[in-house]
């Protein structure tokens, strides 16, 4: 800084503090307070073209500002610090008073008024779970450059082209570009409503719409859809930026600022087709977006999709959609896929086929957690996305039934979803006591009624208790954020602790009236996360394996899932104008969980690998992601997944080869590689599949070198579901890594079967292949799977591990 600049930077500073109208001790008094108005930031406003225009936008929002103070407030009350313009519309000022706060609160035009807090280093947290962020990005040219050069295409509800997780990023560093339109990529760009040609901007690169059958079904709703590739829904924006998302993104939901988010690949580019809409899709459409996918040349498909149940007929993998995902990785393309989220119960896996890498869905060490402080200094916990109620004050609890008129019923006046029962005069001020009852129809939808309704009361916040009739069913809607204090008591034991002050420090009439609210308790800040506790854990809701050979649940040789990411709580991109989410409409980021939430992390880390190795096969891609897994939890013991009511060790079947691993993952020293031809003779393989079937499926018959087993295909796990006897597996590893390498196999033996392996030791040099044999001899008859594994440890410190699944019907007889 010259002198000059030193000097001028000097007086404004000292011209800033004299403008401060207090003496040293009203200063300790004075806070700083922000303040977000109603109209669009730069971020959100779509007309604003060029910087000319964004830069008139934003000179023409901080006059306004100054305006709006000069015309609420006296002057030399405040200080304005900042005009926020780009991603907020907003202010800071620093203030003195609680009458300058009030008057701020009731004005018009603004939106929300928070007291400035003293900020941590927090992101949206799973690349630095994931080791993302200090492993694999570094090793691929940094973050913003980590995926470049690859498309991932996703099968979805659209995306929403405004979005900043979606702007163009010029460069990552001088004058090298991150987003150049590559020559194998050759999508285009369907202009319509909310989505002109200019919307594909380097980062998006490919956009089209698919809803002839939804059309056809007369579901779609051009006022409500859009015939364009906009995303109406939100679903469609949250996995692609969890994808491929912008690296460092504000998370802003409902004016707080949760952190920062990227995409696994921040570096990827991104091509939507849009197939789904609020109600859901239709196969025929999303099989024309598939295939539309793979002409134009993206590397990697993602699809956070499936269908409701297995497919009818006698193979869940000959249904048209497995068909043509087996065509897409014939074609190069890499295809992940939601595995669904039916669990905990066993074979309720949604994705089928060997060719597909199926992605179960975990919990992170990230926590919500929100506390409610009773006037007799009892704690509750509970949770609740919500800001505390006013300046530390406890105010009066009021259960609903007692402040609402006696002419409704009284599952319209507990359960909140309405303010019309409600006398404002006696609720005004006070915590409104609601219970979650089977009158809830959507549970984040219904708990985002109750803010609404605390809010038109004029309460100072709510307490939503469970209902003793429902039992210890889980609150699953409590991760919608909220404007308005409130809290979700999500077990039954604080909701009875609660309810029993509650009682005890009410007076009532004879007649049960309540005349006066004695007890008195105050809500806590239940925005800012916590980082404990084992993780990962498998969710409750991901679907469990075994895999199934058709709608009768017959078990296939195969290992569903095939890997878990994280998928509870992702925060990601939103579409402001959602239809499919009410809760979240006016947001531009939403926190949701599910397998859809797990798979465009797979997708993500899947084009960190195709970047560094871009002529590997789809399969080899998948094996990396596999045998480099972790089984172990940041503790290191064993991952645990969710049950009904229980945690217990999880198990192939629930996270397959374990908790993705990408730093490990782009180097996994060997991978077990599969083409089309191998496919083929898998399905020739299926029992009860005739050659018939299959040409008629394929367009092609079964070759005359036939395999006898479904798990004889060479793929990164072992899945024997009908074990008699003794069975051979044969598996094949490629080598590539730099350097030759030697490796030792060892053996974790599933229960009731004895397994040889050979050799249990060799050398393998670079791009060389060897086979692995494998001899299973059941012991002892289990009537249960039994899992086990095969791990290959190299000399050169890479370690691949093989996860083993066996189901030994009988130990007599040969194979």
């Amino acid at each position: 800084m010259s002198m000059a600049m030193s000097s001028i930077f000097t007086i404004t500073l000292l011209a800033w503090f004299i403008n401060i109208p207090w003496t040293s001790s009203a200063n300790q008094e004075a806070k700083v307070f922000m303040v977000l108005m109603e109209d669009e930031p730069v971020v959100m406003m779509s007309s604003l073209r060029g910087s000319e225009d964004i830069a008139m936008y934003k000179r023409r929002m901080t006059q306004e500002h100054d305006v709006f103070l000069q015309s609420v407030l006296e002057e030399g009350s405040y200080v304005k610090l900042y005009s926020y313009t780009h991603l907020l519309n907003g202010f800071a000022i620093h203030a003195k008073g609680e009458e300058v706060i009030d008057v701020l609160r009731r004005a018009g035009r603004v939106r929300f008024v928070q007291e400035d807090v003293k900020m941590e280093k927090h992101t949206t947290h799973t690349p630095d779970f994931l080791g993302i962020s200090s492993g694999a990005w570094p090793a691929l040219g940094g973050s913003t450059a980590a995926g470049e050069g690859v498309v991932i295409g996703l099968v979805d509800t659209g995306i929403n082209p405004f979005h900043p997780s979606f702007a163009t990023q010029t460069s990552t560093g001088p004058g090298r570009p991150v987003f150049t339109q590559g020559s194998k990529f050759k999508g285009t760009c369907a202009a319509g409503e909310r989505f002109s040609a200019s919307a594909c901007n380097g980062k998006i690169v490919g956009a089209q719409y698919f809803a002839r059958a939804a059309v056809a079904a007369g579901e779609f709703n051009t006022t409500r859809d859009y015939a364009s590739p906009f995303d109406a829904d939100g679903h469609g924006s949250h996995t692609a930026s969890t994808a491929a998302g912008n690296h460092h993104i504000p998370v802003i939901a409902n004016n707080f600022n949760y952190g920062y988010a990227s995409g696994m690949a921040p570096g990827a580019r991104i091509a939507a087709y849009k197939a789904l809409y609020s109600f859901g899709g239709y196969m025929s459409d999303v099989v024309a977006a598939v295939d539309q996918a793979v002409e134009d040349g993206v590397d990697v498909l993602s699809l956070s999709i499936g269908p409701g149940k297995v497919p009818s007929g006698p193979c869940a993998f000959l249904n048209i959609l497995e068909l043509e995902l087996l065509f897409a990785t014939k074609a190069g393309v890499v295809v992940v896929q939601a595995v669904g989220n039916g669990g905990p119960s066993s074979s309720s896996i949604l994705s089928f086929s060997p060719w597909i890498t199926s992605v179960a869905a975990s919990i992170t060490d990230r926590k919500y957690n929100n506390s409610l402080t009773l006037g007799n200094g009892q704690r509750l916990l509970g949770t609740g996305l919500a800001p505390p109620t006013f300046g530390g004050v406890y105010f009066p609890v009021a259960a609903a039934a007692d402040v609402c008129r006696k002419n409704f019923t009284t599952g319209l006046m507990e359960s909140c979803q309405n303010a019309d029962p409600f006398i404002r005069a006696l609720a005004r001020g006070k915590l409104i006591i609601c219970m979650y009852t089977f009158d809830f129809e959507s549970e984040a939808a219904s708990i985002s009624n109750v803010a609404a309704t605390a809010q038109k009361i004029g309460a100072a916040g709510f307490i939503l208790t469970m209902d003793p009739d429902i039992g210890s069913e889980q609150i699953k809607g409590s991760t919608v954020t909220l404007q308005v204090p409130g809290i979700i008591l999500n077990n039954m034991e604080s909701s009875t602790a609660l309810w029993e002050y509650y009682n005890s420090n009410t007076i009532r009439s004879r007649s049960g009236d309540a005349l006066f609210f004695r007890a008195r308790a105050r809500i806590l800040d239940g925005r800012r996360a916590t980082y404990a506790g084992r993780a990962p854990v498998v969710a409750s809701y991901s679907s469990r394996g075994p895999d199934v050979n058709n709608a009768i649940l017959e078990a296939a040789d195969v290992l569903k899932p095939n890997i878990m990411a994280p998928g509870s709580s992702i925060w990601a991109a939103w579409s402001p104008n959602s239809e499919g989410d009410v809760y979240t409409k006016g947001q531009s980021f939403a926190l949701l969980s599910g397998t859809s939430m797990a798979t465009p992390h797979i997708a993500g880390i899947a084009a960190l690998i195709k970047q560094k190795h871009r002529h590997w096969s789809p399969a080899a891609i998948t094996s990396a992601m596999m045998t480099t897994a972790d089984v172990l939890d940041h503790s290191g013991a064993p991952i645990l997944a969710q049950h009904k009511n229980r945690l217990a060790p999880a198990t192939p079947f629930d996270f397959g080869a374990g908790s993705v691993d990408p730093s490990r993952a782009i180097d996994p020293g060997l991978v077990f590689d599969a083409y089309f031809k191998n496919y083929l003779q898998f399905l020739c393989a299926v029992p009860g599949v005739d050659d018939m079937s299959i040409r008629r499926a394929v367009g092609v018959g079964c070759p005359a070198k036939r395999k006898e087993w479904c798990s004889d295909l060479n793929a990164a796990s072992v899945t024997v579901s009908n074990l008699v006897g003794s069975r051979k597996v044969k598996r094949r590893v490629t080598n590539v890594a730099d350097a030759d390498e030697k490796y030792t196999v060892t053996m974790r033996e599933p229960a009731g079967v004895k397994v040889r392996v050979t050799p249990e030791a060799f050398k393998i040099s670079v791009n060389a292949s060897r086979f692995i044999r494998l001899h299973l001899e059941a012991t002892q008859r289990t009537n249960a799977y039994t899992f086990g594994e095969m791990v290959l440890r190299g000399s050169k410190n890479h370690v691949v591990r093989v996860p083993i699944a066996v189901f030994v019907s009988s130990s007599i007889g040969r194979s």
